[in-house]
């Protein structure tokens, strides 16, 4: 059973519809008949809120659960919603069983497909691409907004791997998603509901060789395209030249890299901020068969943090593909000028106090280590002493034991 619509989308594409074309069936009391001409049938059934999915009655009685279905079944489920695709579906009356408001209706979809842009051969890390995917049926757009609003696609890139499929599953390497989007409206997607998913695509991806799929939520490969990529590395570097002078500007200088970019193609668009908040836009142009492209910034020498950003427009040498890199936001700060004689007498002070303090610890460590070497001496004095006393009065203690033993023994000596 799948869990998600993503799931369901990857069943509709995999398999080709042969329908008379998209039409609508309002149920009557629940039921509906399938055409033996039919393949495949994708249909909604909207019940009460909070209700539990509908239970499917096939024409020979046999029933399908939202929690125990067949192979051929996909099974999408929302508090009020059911999505269901069934793949070869018995002809005849079926019936679905719940509590089903009267807007129900079958959605019949013939000959869904999924296309989408061509990737470029080669990539550049920073870029941003604007890609787009469509569904159609019939080749034409498909506008079913209950279908569109619960698809999201993913876009991925696969560290490029020989043999991949041969490989054990956690040998392999993990996909990346550098852009997930929606049939929403929103972003670079024009309109909302018009089977036209559009996103910016940022690759952020490391310099190297991929794989590129797109694929449904639950990562399983949709059958539109699948493809090869070379990330190369960012082909341009910016560089911030601060003023050191009022009413002198700041500037910003773009360089592209040789053999990457095509001369003269560079322009650029800069946001800049200043402390208050208050934008300021700046536009620039390379010239003719140059790499380079360079933008004034005022400098009102007014003190505090300001921002900038913005977007660098290029075309690729190879290809002729126009390019796009967005800047990401950069800061700097503006502050008093410094008297260098005055900071240099003050570091020379401060130098000085460091350099008295450090002698005076030393002084106060040398102190504590004599201190301490004193007391150790005295110790070791007083020790030496008190075994030399030892020493001498068990001396002295053997040499009486000893006298005091000799006559005894005279006295005991047998005479002759």
């Amino acid at each position: 059973m799948w869990k998600g619509i993503t799931g369901f989308l990857t069943l509709v594409i995999s398999f080709n519809i042969w329908a008379a074309g998209p039409s609508v069936i309002h149920l009557l009391d629940n039921r509906f008949r399938v055409d033996p001409s039919i393949d495949q049938i994708t249909f909604v059934i909207y019940r009460e809120k909070s209700s539990r999915p509908v239970v499917l009655v096939r024409p020979d009685g046999h029933k399908y659960y939202a929690w125990k279905a067949p192979d051929n079944v996909r099974w999408y489920q929302e508090p009020s919603i059911d999505i269901i695709s069934i793949e070869k579906p018995m002809p005849g009356p079926w019936q679905a069983v719940g509590k089903v408001t009267p807007e129900n209706h079958i959605k019949l979809i013939s000959n869904l497909k999924l296309s989408s842009d061509s990737f470029p051969d080669r990539v550049y890390q920073g870029e941003e691409i604007k890609f787009t995917a469509r569904l159609t049926s019939d080749d034409k757009p498909l506008q079913l907004r209950d279908f569109l609003d619960r698809v999201k696609l993913k876009v991925t890139f696969t560290k490029f791997i020989e043999n991949e499929a041969a490989l054990a599953k956690e040998a392999r390497p993990i996909p990346d998603v550098i852009g997930e989007f929606e049939d929403d409206g929103r972003g670079l997607d024009e309109k909302a509901g018009d089977g036209v998913f559009t996103v910016g695509l940022k690759i952020h991806s490391k310099p190297g060789k991929y794989r590129v799929r797109i694929t449904s939520g639950n990562g399983v490969f949709l059958r539109a395209q699948e493809s090869e990529v070379l990330v190369y590395p960012t082909p341009y570097e910016a560089t911030f030249i601060q003023s050191r002078q009022v009413n002198q500007p700041h500037q910003i200088v773009l360089s592209g890299e040789q053999g990457m970019l095509e001369p003269g193609s560079l322009a650029t668009q800069i946001d800049h901020k200043d402390p208050k908040g208050a934008m300021s836009h700046f536009d620039g142009q390379s010239e003719p068969d140059s790499l380079k492209v360079s933008v004034n910034i005022p400098n009102s020498g007014e003190y505090g943090q300001y921002t900038w950003s913005g977007t660098l427009y290029a075309n690729d040498l190879a290809s002729k593909r126009p390019l796009v890199f967005p800047i990401s936001e950069q800061s700097y700060s503006i502050v008093h000028e410094v008297d260098l004689e005055q900071t240099r007498l003050m570091q020379e002070k401060e130098a000085a106090e460091r350099k008295k303090i450090e002698l005076e610890k030393a002084q106060l460590q040398a102190r504590s280590d004599a201190r301490k070497r004193g007391i150790m001496m005295i110790a070791i004095g007083n020790v030496v002493v008190i075994l030399l006393a030892l020493l001498v009065w068990f001396v002295v203690r053997k040499i009486k034991a000893k006298k005091a033993l000799q006559p005894e023994l005279q006295l005991d000596m047998p005479k002759k």
